[in-house]
């Protein structure tokens, strides 16, 4: 039986509401993109998999709570910069140009967080949040305020690291550091600081990563009378090899490292003996911090442990902060959440510990400020998108390293 002119009209209208109906449902409910830029390949990909673990732990108290804006699923979209410049570059640009995300969690280097930005992240007005760039570039950066990080810079890990080692009695010290921003930044810093306080530098040397031998830069390092050798580098790129070359030939027996060395890689091929008297300096977070607390009951609950994972609490602060703005912003327009991410990290506010999502979004949604209290401590961002953060002094105890002090 054929069906009446004018219900079939009505019945076409009506379907093709639900039609326009239905795809605008799936458009608002379209996940929203955050990239992470990481150096999966290269020096620095051992740090790697436990900081995506501590991001993706974020992301997923984030979806079982609520989701971001109006019940969106966060999606994490990782691009692997393979810890160089251009690495950075083009994985910045798949991120922005393919992927469109609304904002960039990284880099992990300094350089290449800069060369992301600069090429990328700024040209094209996307916020960017490193956990680990500390190159004292960031801050002088014509960024348009388009850059920001959870971690503090190298002028402050070389202070604190001049003054753990004159706490140490030692006076005369000797330096090696990898020839790039994260490199010169702490050694230039460490070696001001150092010798303003009495302290005797008695040689002063860049190297350049990936080498089969050190040993003519260590044998002109230690004609002097160091009694010790600072190395400001990677593990994974240089710091292994130098340490090495250094025992088996004599040359040094003692060392202190940068964060950048503070890598269970190192332990593992040098082993915890011969780095006995050895120590190390990282961002750290604050000592006996309800935030932290909280943090690594949730990281351990879901990883086991968070022994000797570096840099884990400011990659989950650098998530959580974006996705903070990105409420605030009510949107995923990028000038929207650059513009509000002092609004969800600096006081005044309720105070957001981690994992406190759904608090955190009530709030947003009653129109309440939030001031988030992070794992890694305050992140109460400065005119230049810069913290102070906290600095831990870390000894290698029962082949792990144990934290001893924090600055």
């Amino acid at each position: 039986m054929l069906m009446p002119r004018r219900l079939r009209s009505a019945l076409l209208a009506a379907s093709t509401v639900a039609l326009l109906a239905g795809s605008a449902a799936a458009q608002n409910a379209e996940p929203v993109k955050i990239g992470v830029l990481l150096g999966i390949t290269g020096p620095l990909a051992s740090f790697v998999p436990p900081i995506l673990d501590s991001i993706r732990l974020a992301r997923d108290q984030i979806n079982k709570q609520g989701g971001l804006l109006d019940k969106r699923t966060l999606d994490l979209v990782t691009a692997d910069t393979q810890t160089t410049a251009q690495g950075a570059v083009d994985a910045a640009n798949k991120l922005v140009g393919v992927e469109n995300v609304a904002a960039i969690l990284g880099g992990l280097s300094s350089g290449g967080t800069l060369a992301a930005a600069s090429s990328v992240a700024v040209p094209n007005g996307v916020p960017m949040v490193s956990p680990t760039a500390t190159s004292p570039e960031l801050t002088t950066l014509d960024d348009k305020d388009y850059l920001f990080r959870v971690v503090p810079g190298d002028d402050y890990q070389g202070k604190v690291l001049a003054r753990i080692v004159k706490e140490d009695g030692l006076d005369k010290v000797a330096v090696t550091y990898v020839n790039n921003d994260y490199g010169v930044g702490i050694a230039s810093a460490f070696k001001r600081e150092f010798e303003q306080a009495g302290g005797t530098v008695t040689g002063f040397q860049a190297h350049e990563e990936n080498k089969s031998s050190y040993r003519s830069e260590l044998a002109t390092l230690a004609g002097g009378d160091a009694r010790a050798l600072v190395v400001v580098g990677y593990a994974g790129g240089s710091g292994v090899t130098i340490i090495r070359q250094a025992l088996e030939n004599g040359f040094f027996d003692r060392f202190i490292g940068t964060d950048g060395m503070r890598d269970a890689l190192l332990i593992q091929q040098i082993g915890g003996d011969n780095l006995a008297s050895t120590f190390f300096t990282a961002p750290a977070s604050p000592p006996e911090s309800e935030a932290q607390a909280t943090f690594a009951k949730a990281y351990a609950a879901a990883f086991e442990t968070t022994q000797d994972k570096l840099f884990i609490q400011q990659a989950y602060d650098a998530l959580m902060v974006l996705a903070l703005a990105i409420e605030k912003a009510g949107s995923t327009d990028r000038d929207a959440i650059r513009d509000a991410l002092r609004d969800v990290a600096n006081a005044p506010g309720e105070k957001i510990l981690p994992g406190e999502w759904e608090k955190a979004k009530k709030l947003i949604a009653d129109g309440q400020d939030v001031d988030y209290e992070g794992a890694g401590g305050p992140q109460d961002f400065d005119e230049n998108g810069d913290v102070a953060g906290f600095i831990g002094k870390y000894v290698v105890e029962n082949n792990s390293f144990k934290e001893v002090g924090v600055y």
